[in-house]
C-alpha cells in the first residue's frame, strides 16, 4: 500500500489546480447566479484532456483511471469552480459505456464525452421511485427492431446543455412478464423527450430537470449492454458516481478551509492579534481539517480499488468515502463561515452559498440514510431494515 503519488499524478494535480486558479469563484459565481453552465472552463478542461482521464486511449481517453479523474474533480472543486458534470458524463456513463457498450457505441460517444465536446447526462431518479431503483417505471419496449419508451425522470443534472442521455428504464422479460433494468444511450434531440426545470433554492451552474419521455422511439443499438446484466452495469457507473461525489466534496471542504485560514491569520479583533491564535477558533479548524483528510483517503482507497478491478470492495468504500466526504465538507464549511462572522454571508467571500451546496451532498447521489443501510446490511452483516 503506497499512500505517495506518482510523478504523473502529482503533475496532474498542479495542472488541474493551476487551471482552477485561472477561473475559480470570480468566474463560477455569476454564472451560478445565472443559472448559466461553465461552457469555457468545461471546454478548456476538456481540450487539456482532464474529462476523459478515466477513458481508454483508444476512444480518445487518458486511459488512467478513476483515482486521475477523481483529482481532476477535487482539485477544481478546491478552486472554487467544480464542474458537477464531470461526475456524470465520464465517470458515470463514459464507465458504463467503455466497460459494457459495442465496439460501435464507444466510438460513437466515448470520444466526445473525452474531449467534452459530447456532454451524456443521466436519467435514474423517478418522482415515485427515489432511491428505490427497483420500483423504477420509465418502461421500454420492443416494437419491431426498436425501442419505444415512456416515463418521467426526475432531479437530472445538466440535461439543458447535454447532446446525448443515458436513461435507466425496464423491460419487460417475455418469458416471465417481470420488468428488468435496461440501459439506453441516445440524442437528446430525439423525438418525444422534453424537459423541464426545477425551480431550486441551491445557487450552482447545473440546472436540475423533470424528464418526459413519450413514445421515444429509440433504434436497437441504443440498448447498451445486455439486458439481463443491466443492473450490474448500473452500479458499476455509480461506484465511479459515488467516488467523484466524494472528491468533489473533499474539494469544497479544501476550499473553504483555505478560505478560513487565510482570514483567521489576516483578522484582528482582541489585542492586535489574529484570531487563529485563539483556540475557540483555531481547534474547530484543525478538527475539521483531521476529519476532511481521513474522508480523503476513503476516497482515494475507493478510487484505487476500483482501478484494481474489485467491484465488491469499491462499492463499499465509495459508499463510505460518499458518506464522510459530504459530512466532513459540511462541518469545514459551517466552521469557515463561522470564523468569517458576518462576513461570512458576504458573497465577496464566497462562502454563503456552499452552506446550501455543501448540505447537498448528504442527499445526493445517494442519501446518508441509504449509505447506512448499505453499510449495515453489507459491511456488518445486519439484516436488510427497508
Amino acid at each position: 500500500m503506497d499512500f505517495t503519488e506518482t510523478e504523473e499524478q502529482l503533475a496532474l494535480r498542479k495542472a488541474v489546480a493551476e487551471l482552477g486558479r485561472r477561473y475559480g469563484h470570480e468566474y463560477t459565481a455569476p454564472r451560478a447566479r445565472a443559472r448559466e453552465p461553465l461552457t469555457e472552463l468545461w471546454a478548456e478542461a476538456g481540450r487539456s484532456g482532464f474529462l476523459g482521464l478515466n477513458l481508454p486511449e483508444a476512444y480518445g481517453g487518458g486511459g488512467a483511471g478513476m483515482y486521475e479523474l477523481a483529482i481532476a474533480g477535487e482539485e477544481l472543486n478546491a478552486a472554487g469552480c467544480g464542474l458537477l458534470m464531470m461526475v456524470v458524463s465520464p465517470a458515470i456513463n463514459g464507465t458504463i459505456i467503455s466497460r459494457f457498450g459495442t465496439d460501435e457505441q464507444r466510438q460513437r460517444w466515448l470520444p466526445g464525452i473525452a474531449s467534452g465536446e459530447t456532454i451524456m447526462a443521466f436519467g435514474i431518479t423517478e418522482p415515485d421511485a427515489g432511491s428505490n431503483s427497483h420500483r423504477i417505471t420509465t418502461t421500454a419496449r420492443r416494437d419491431g427492431s426498436d425501442w419505444v419508451l415512456n416515463g418521467r425522470k426526475y432531479y437530472v443534472s445538466g440535461v439543458d446543455h447535454a447532446q446525448a442521455i443515458l436513461i435507466v428504464a425496464r423491460t419487460e422479460d417475455t418469458d416471465t412478464g417481470k420488468l428488468r433494468p435496461a440501459l439506453f444511450a441516445f440524442p437528446t434531440d430525439t423525438p418525444g423527450f422534453e424537459y423541464t426545470a426545477i425551480d431550486m433554492d441551491v445557487v450552482m451552474p447545473d440546472q436540475q430537470f423533470v424528464l418526459y419521455l413519450d413514445d421515444v422511439r429509440l433504434p436497437a443499438d441504443a440498448l447498451v449492454g445486455e439486458g439481463d446484466a443491466a443492473l450490474a452495469q448500473l452500479f458499476a457507473g455509480l461506484n465511479p458516481e459515488r467516488i467523484m461525489a466524494a472528491a468533489g466534496s473533499v474539494g469544497m471542504g479544501r476550499y473553504a478551509l483555505d478560505k478560513a485560514v487565510a482570514y483567521a491569520n489576516q483578522r484582528t479583533v482582541w489585542g492586535g492579534k489574529p484570531i487563529g491564535t485563539h483556540q475557540g477558533l483555531s481547534h474547530p479548524l484543525a478538527k475539521a481539517k483531521v476529519e476532511l483528510e481521513l474522508s480523503r483517503l476513503m476516497m482515494q482507497k475507493a478510487a484505487a480499488v476500483y482501478d484494481a478491478g474489485d467491484d465488491m470492495g469499491a462499492g463499499e468504500a465509495a459508499n463510505m468515502a460518499k458518506y464522510a466526504a459530504a459530512e466532513a465538507s459540511i462541518a469545514c464549511v459551517d466552521q469557515a463561515v463561522q470564523t468569517h462572522g458576518g462576513n461570512g454571508l458576504a458573497h465577496e467571500y464566497g462562502l454563503g452559498n456552499l452552506l446550501i451546496g455543501a448540505r447537498v451532498a448528504r442527499i445526493a447521489p445517494v442519501s446518508r440514510e441509504m449509505i447506512l443501510n448499505f453499510v449495515a446490511q453489507f459491511s456488518l452483516g445486519l439484516p436488510k431494515s427497508y
